[in-house]
């Protein structure tokens, strides 16, 4: 039993502590490159079987007369691009971000700069382009 500091007679009710061990993780997988991102969840949010929830494509960029113009354009379609991914991901707890070249760590910072996502557990591998089947397999893999 806990007392309250101010009124000695009234008992507190203790909260109860949740750990990893004895909840549901919301877990994600992402693969992704510049131009595209497989969305994977589990099939009833927190439990279950890994499933595709989604596939993002990047927009392209229009050419621009100024180098300035250019990269202000990429840098709000990226952002764009990584918006569309995370609104696949509700509630998410935990990621494992794959895929070819820097991109995963570019995400990866734009969910730990995001307050919604400031809590979540990323982590990040490398790998080729991969079927959903294929994904799926290596995302249970990984979180098993």
């Amino acid at each position: 039993m806990k007392y309250s500091p101010i009124y000695p007679h009234l008992v507190l009710p203790l909260k109860k502590q949740y750990t990893m061990s004895n909840t549901n993780v919301k877990q994600f997988g992402v693969w992704m490159d510049s131009h595209h991102a497989t969305i994977l969840g589990r099939e009833s949010v927190d439990s279950g079987d890994f499933i595709v929830l989604g596939h993002v494509k990047s927009a392209n960029t229009n050419k621009n007369s100024s180098e300035s113009a250019s990269n202000n354009q990429e840098i709000g379609l990226t952002n764009k691009f990584f918006k569309e991914i995370a609104a696949k991901m509700v509630n998410v707890e935990e990621v494992h971000i794959t895929g070819t070249g820097q991109i995963q760590e570019q995400f990866i910072k734009f969910l730990a700069e995001t307050p919604q996502f400031k809590d979540t557990t990323s982590s990040d591998s490398t790998s080729n382009k991969m079927s959903d089947g294929q994904l799926i397999a290596f995302i249970s893999k990984h979180f098993n």
